[in-house]
């Protein structure tokens, strides 16, 4: 589909293009231009406040450290810079009218420190954080690239996790999504260099930041309130990446990393390598141009032991002499066994371009491309106890034994990519009185899962049990459920998958500095353009015959390490796939199935959003006022398939009909916001925020898709249609939800913070699937799954944090965040919480950390809540520095070998159960600065 742009956005194009015309060739009046670094010339500084003390003027320096001040009345003023870890600076300014003064500040450590702890090392990071999280507008919580590398975090995801506030959802072991305070990952907001991210995966929103390696990332910022400048589809916060940039340091620097990990489980060993390199260049007079480029890639060989129950109250017949009678109780109806094998492997690269001309004029070209892949085989073990038949006789008072039972072994022969391209270019002008920005924005994201490969084998009249449903049920079997000779091969799916998801914007925003009534204020306007496509595209090919007398015994392989108990002899990846390959053509087909699988599972949907806001800013006194409205306007539209199974048992057919489908839907929001920051002094800072955001419906939830099924049958002359289907919902409406944040920070002498904050969210218009079939619209179905929009969410919480460095090199930070949320939101704890004790010397440093997450809610099912366990993972880092230039670390990841634990309804009721076991990293890094 082809999209014009709307008339304000084709006149957004024109003033761009005029900015992009009006440099600063000519001197701007009365203009403070400047630059904030260290006194050896290594690192400029983000975040330093500076201040025009006798206009009581405040700025804060961006990430080149400059900062600029207009239309200052001519004569001398104090010019005073703030910044954690530095000694304040002030110095006297000349104002000259129609002139530019230029004025370059050095910063000097606190006297105690060492030279370099404001340019280098874990102070340094959290110098550099707790400066830019001081003096954003909002609340906000930032992670930099020094304190990245002093914990082992592999991508964007795990270092996360560390903040105030901040969960992850792990897969196999590894943080992949990330969510805030409580809310689902999916409602919130990710970009890259300031551009939206589109998810790779199929189906949602949320962005796997796994695919991110953490070696590429300046920094990680995480907005938990938004003014209106910023996207509204933030319900739980907005996520920000930033790569490097050549003006993050003076001059010349590289860095290179070499490391081997080793996980104990799989008994593996993983190789890693990463190496970065900026420098600028003088082009001619103040004209500067800065080259930042880094690459990273990472291979990581591990596996993991699993074990799932599918369980709820059963009915079952129990024989008892020559009768029977029923039993109801808490059992499984299915047990499996699951073994991966994985190979995961992580390139990361950037190349960012920055044209600086005298500081008034900065273009800026942003790219990184991330490509993420695993290589999974799983063998699978399936013990199906719902068809078998309890025996009394044979049962202990510790295990269960059933009969004609059937059991299935099955595998996984995956190979999964995603990718990530994000391309960012733009600028930023003064011209007069006015700042400009603009950016135009490109990303994609991809996932291919190319000859995808599922063999299922079958063995049945068996005699199986189980003894428990704990953490990990104990099982029991007779030895012809290990003998391969049993097992036929019953179905094998092929599968060839895309998922694409891809994305153009375009912003703009204006401002402009004032003084009303001698009160220092601003205002900003702009607007912003993102038009985003979504394409599932699925082949799946069902062969249910063709290979007669074929059994698991001629794919028979050793008895895989499995430490949840006795799996079984193994099967071969390479013998089943060299089968596949050379018999498929001789296979029965079943068109039916595959049609259903391919066509009911595709879709494409179209999302554009159009933005316009505006936005006041006001200084009275110590209070900083922020108000505003943003509009956002959304078209949707999506097309797929109606996709039936008709069956007939009277006539014995069977069939498929297949009908396009296509639906437009549009919306619109006017989101209202207010923040205050009130500084008590320099180190006590208090803030409030009242928003309204959104979050737009996943993809999957809101995709034109139906999966419907009828069987007409004939009992005793009556003849019966049942008939039941899964939809989407293209009507569905997005989340709305209104905030109110209040934090309290203080800032002591050093490095270190303590805060405390407390935040309401109450949403409406709850996404959640349900039974529709009464609804009106499914008239004669027994049963239809969609989601839909429910009522209101509440969620309240108290969010704490300590953080100190202290003159004898030790440190400690701790957080946690306390929620009292409804019942019904998924993936929601009510504690987080992170614990760091570290010791920093010239020579070693060390920290042990705690990552901690109470029990949260995942779904209801089989008429039972299912609950992730509570998960405390522990980690060390030791690092020892050789010289300025070259350190040697070491890693050890998951100590305590912490295992992700799902329970059906109590916890003694095992859903799902995986262990990974420890792994650990020895490395080395050098670099220039």
């Amino acid at each position: 589909m082809k999209h014009t742009l709307p008339l304000p956005f084709s006149k957004a194009f024109t003033a761009m293009t005029l900015a992009l015309g009006m440099t600063a060739s000519g001197v701007q009046a009365n203009t403070l231009q400047g630059q904030i670094g260290d006194t050896q010339n290594k690192a400029l500084f983000e975040g330093a406040q500076v201040s025009l003390v006798e206009l009581n003027k405040h700025a804060s320096s961006n990430r080149d450290g400059s900062f600029v001040f207009t239309k200052i009345p001519a004569g001398s003023y104090t010019l005073k810079v703030r910044y954690i870890g530095a000694q304040p600076n002030e110095q006297l300014v000349e104002i000259r009218d129609n002139q530019t003064t230029q004025v370059k500040v050095q910063l000097k450590p606190i006297e105690s420190e060492v030279d370099n702890i404001i340019v280098v090392g874990q102070r340094a990071g959290q110098a550099g954080a707790f400066n830019r999280q001081k003096n954003a507008n909002g609340i906000m919580a930032i992670v930099s690239a020094d304190s990245i590398g002093q914990l082992p975090d592999q991508n964007a995801a795990e270092a996360l996790q560390r903040l105030p506030g901040m969960f992850i959802q792990r897969d196999q072991g590894e943080g992949r999504f990330v969510g805030i305070r409580g809310i689902d990952p999916g409602l919130n907001n990710v970009s890259i260099n300031g551009a939206n991210v589109p998810s790779p995966e199929a189906g949602i929103r949320s962005v796997a930041m796994d695919v991110i390696p953490s070696e590429i990332i300046q920094s990680l910022e995480v907005s938990k309130t938004v003014t209106p400048d910023m996207d509204a589809s933030a319900i739980g916060g907005s996520i920000n990446v930033k790569s490097l940039s050549a003006f993050d340091r003076q001059g010349q620097s590289y860095s290179f990393t070499a490391q081997g990990s080793y996980n104990e489980q799989v008994d593996k060993t993983s190789p890693k390598l990463s190496a970065s390199f900026s420098d600028i260049f003088d082009i001619s007079g103040q004209t500067q141009l800065g080259i930042a480029t880094a690459v990273s890639w990472f291979e990581r060989e591990f596996g993991s032991h699993n074990m799932e129950t599918d369980g709820g109250w059963m009915a079952l017949e129990q024989e008892s002499g020559d009768t029977t009678e029923d039993v109801s109780f808490f059992g499984a109806e299915e047990i499996e066994q699951r073994h991966y094998q994985v190979t995961r492997e992580r390139l990361g690269a950037a190349l960012n371009l920055d044209l600086h001309q005298g500081g008034l004029n900065k273009y800026y070209l942003r790219t990184l491309y991330s490509e993420f892949s695993d290589d999974e085989f799983r063998l699978r073990n399936e013990y199906k106890y719902d068809k078998g038949k309890y025996l009394s006789e044979q049962s202990t008072d510790t295990t269960a034994y059933f009969t004609d039972a059937e059991m299935d072994r099955d595998t996984k022969d995956r190979y999964e990519e995603q990718s990530i391209l994000s391309v960012v270019a733009g600028g930023k002008h003064v011209i007069q009185s006015w700042f400009v920005e603009y950016n135009l924005g490109y990303s994609k994201s991809d996932e291919v899962e190319p000859n995808r490969l599922d063999v299922d084998f079958v063995a049945e009249e068996l005699l199986l049990g189980y003894a428990s449903l704990g953490d990990t049920p104990a099982l029991s079997r007779s030895d012809a459920a290990h003998d391969l000779t049993n097992f036929a091969m019953d179905e094998i799916v092929s599968e060839n998958n895309l998922s694409e998801d891809e994305a153009t914007s375009f912003k703009l925003d204006i401002s402009k500095d004032l003084i009303l009534q001698g009160h220092n204020a601003q205002i900003k306007f702009g607007l912003k353009y993102n038009d985003r496509e979504k394409l599932n595209l699925v082949k799946t090919v069902v062969y249910d015959g063709g290979f007669d007398d074929v059994t698991a015994n001629q794919f028979a392989s050793n008895e895989p390490s499995f430490e949840l108990g006795q799996f079984g002899p193994g099967l071969s990846r390479q013998g089943i796939r060299g089968f596949f390959d050379a018999n498929n053509a001789t296979f029965n087909a079943n068109e039916l199935e595959s049609d259903i699988e391919s066509k009911g599972k595709s879709y494409t949907s179209q999302e554009t959003v159009s933005a316009l806001y505006g936005m006041f800013s006001i200084d009275i006194g110590n209070l900083n006022i922020i108000t505003g409205l943003r509009y956002e306007d959304t078209d949707y539209e999506t097309s797929g398939s109606r996709v039936e199974l008709i069956k007939n048992d009277i006539e014995d057919s069977e069939r498929v009909a297949i009908t396009p489908w296509q639906v437009s839907k549009g919306y619109d929001h006017l989101l209202p916001n207010l923040t205050l920051r009130y500084a008590h002094s320099d180190s006590l800072i208090t803030r409030f925020a009242y928003t309204q955001t959104i979050a737009r419906p996943s993809f999957g939830d809101a995709a034109a898709f139906q999966l419907l099924e009828s069987e007409t049958s004939v009992e005793d002359d009556v003849v019966t249609v049942e008939r039941k289907g899964e939809v989407g919902n293209p009507d569905l409406n997005p989340y709305e939800s209104a905030n109110v944040d209040l934090s309290i920070e203080y800032y002591p002498g050093k490095i270190g913070i303590i805060s405390a904050g407390v935040f309401h969210k109450n949403i409406d218009n709850f996404i959640a699937k349900r039974q529709v079939q009464e609804n009106g619209s499914w008239d004669g179905f027994e049963e239809v799954i969609q989601s839909v929009n429910g009522g209101e969410a509440e969620l309240s919480g108290v969010e704490l944090a300590y953080s100190k460095n202290f003159d004898s090199g030790f440190m400690f930070s701790a957080n946690g965040t306390f929620i009292d949320a409804d019942d019904n939101l998924p993936n929601q704890s009510d504690t987080v919480a992170n614990i760091m004790f570290g010791y920093e010397n010239s020579k070693v440093s060390a920290r042990l950390s705690t990552s901690f997450k109470s029990k949260a809610y995942i779904m209801t099912e089989n008429d039972a809540r299912v609950y992730q366990d509570t998960h405390n993972q522990v980690d060390l880092s030791l690092k020892y520095y050789l010289n300025e230039q070259t350190q040697f670390y070491f890693n050890a990841v998951n100590l305590t070998d912490e295992p992700f634990y799902v329970y059906h309804g109590e916890k003694r009721f095992n859903y799902q159960y995986e262990s990974y076991g420890r792994s650990f990293e020895l490395g080395m890094t050098f670099t220039s600065f």
